[in-house]
C-alpha cells in the first residue's frame, strides 16, 4: 500500500484529501504546517501532496528540503494558477500541479502516473552516454566533459528522452508529452526554454562542442 503525506493547512481540503485517499486504499498521514510536514516527511513516505499557501514555512520554501530528506514525487494542489508559478515550481522541484478546485478522479490519475514514474525510475539503475555526456539516472547527475553540470528536474527529464534514443528526431509534441506526462499543457515555448538552458550549461562545460540540433517545424535531436 503506497504511503501519501497530505500537507495541507485547511482542515476542510486535508480531511476530504485524506478520506479520498484511504477509500483508494492509500495509507495517509497528514500535516497541517510546513515545518509539520517535514518532520513527518520520512523513509516510509511514496508521495506527498503540497499546499502552497501554509502558516510559517511556505510549499515552495520546503519543496527541496522534502527532496533532500526523501526523493519522492511532490504533487502541489494550490489554487494559484498562473502559469509562470507553475513553472518556477517545475524547476524547484515539483513534479506536478493540480489547481483547487480540482476533479477528484484528475487527481488520483496525476497520483497513479507520478507513482508509476518514480516506480520505473527505481529500476533505470544505468548511465547513459552520448559523446562526452555521461549521465547516471539512479543518482541523478551529469557529467560533460568530465565537468558536472547542474540540471533542473524537467532539464534532466529532456535530456534523458533525447539520450535514450540518440538517433532520432523528437517532435516537439513527443517532448512535452513524455516529459511533462501528457497532464501538463506544455507549449513551444516552454520547450524552447528549456533546450535552450540545457544547450548553454552543456556550452559551459565543453564550449567547442554541440550536443542538441534543431530540427526546423519539427523539434530536436542530438547532434553526431
Amino acid at each position: 500500500m503506497y504511503k501519501t503525506l497530505i500537507i495541507e493547512d485547511d482542515n476542510n481540503i486535508n480531511d476530504m484529501l485524506k478520506t479520498l485517499l484511504t477509500f483508494n486504499h492509500y495509507e495517509v498521514i497528514s500535516a497541517y504546517s510546513g515545518t509539520e510536514g517535514i518532520l513527518l516527511h520520512d523513509s516510509s513516505v511514496d508521495l506527498i501532496l503540497l499546499d502552497l499557501m501554509l502558516p510559517g514555512k511556505n510549499g515552495e520554501e520546503i519543496i527541496s528540503e522534502l527532496k533532500n530528506k526523501k526523493d519522492v514525487p511532490i504533487i502541489v494542489v494550490s489554487a494559484i494558477g498562473e502559469m509562470d508559478k507553475k513553472l518556477d515550481l517545475f524547476e524547484l522541484g515539483a513534479d506536478d500541479y493540480i489547481t483547487k478546485p480540482f476533479n477528484n478522479d484528475e487527481l488520483l490519475a496525476r497520483i497513479k502516473v507520478q507513482l508509476r514514474h518514480a516506480s520505473l525510475s527505481v529500476k533505470d539503475n544505468y548511465i547513459l552516454t552520448f559523446k562526452d555526456i555521461e549521465m547516471n539516472i539512479s543518482t541523478h547527475t551529469v557529467l560533460c566533459h568530465q565537468q558536472p553540470v547542474s540540471l533542473s528536474k524537467t532539464e534532466f527529464e529532456l535530456l534523458k528522452v533525447m539520450m535514450q534514443n540518440p538517433n532520432i528526431v523528437h517532435t516537439k509534441n513527443q517532448l512535452i508529452e513524455l516529459v511533462w506526462n501528457s497532464l501538463y499543457s506544455g507549449d513551444d515555448n516552454t520547450l524552447n526554454v528549456h533546450i535552450s538552458k540545457i544547450r548553454n550549461k552543456l556550452k559551459t562545460a565543453h564550449p567547442d562542442e554541440e550536443y542538441i540540433e534543431t530540427i526546423w517545424s519539427i523539434g530536436y535531436r542530438l547532434k553526431q
